[in-house]
């Protein structure tokens, strides 16, 4: 499952490309970037793809938007053989478990606070998702971390 979300910087905004294993709740690719541009997008799907152990029947699910419906993205995919699945409309319930963690990773972990610069965004982005991923126990996985169910499964 894949979503962007905003994180403030003293000059504006940049932004938090995600991929999330909805089974493990562990994200597996991320990219901070100064633009909503496709590169940070197509970078965290790259990341997600050289840490997958098994893509076999995956699916790869977003939001219509312009950085998941572009050629070079949707090809990186099909190259990969993942099915996509996309939104029917734009609405946040469809993209539910991508809204969820960008929530957690502003709300718990303190993304939604305002940093110096895009370097600095981009260290606390690393941190948050490294804590989110080993640290936090969610409910849902039976009060195990993404990364104990991750790894059950690869």
């Amino acid at each position: 499952m894949s979503d962007i979300t905003y994180i403030k910087t003293i000059n504006g905004f940049c932004y938090l490309a995600l991929i999330t294993d909805v089974y493990s709740r562990k994200i597996i690719g991320f990219d901070v970037s100064n633009t909503l541009e496709l590169t940070g997008s197509l970078r965290a799907l790259k990341l997600a793809l050289r840490r997958s152990s098994n893509i076999e029947g995956l699916i790869h699910h977003s939001d219509r938007g312009v950085q998941y419906c572009s050629n070079q993205y949707v090809n990186e995919l099909k190259k990969s053989n993942i099915k996509i699945s996309m939104t029917e409309e734009k609405h946040c319930y469809e993209n539910a478990i991508a809204e969820r963690v960008n929530g957690l990773l502003k709300d718990e972990f303190y993304l939604d606070q305002t940093f110096f610069d895009v370097s600095h965004a981009q260290r606390a982005a690393k941190n948050a998702i490294k804590l989110y991923n080993e640290v936090r126990l969610h409910l849902s996985l039976n009060f195990k971390t993404p990364e104990n169910v991750y790894k059950s499964i690869a």
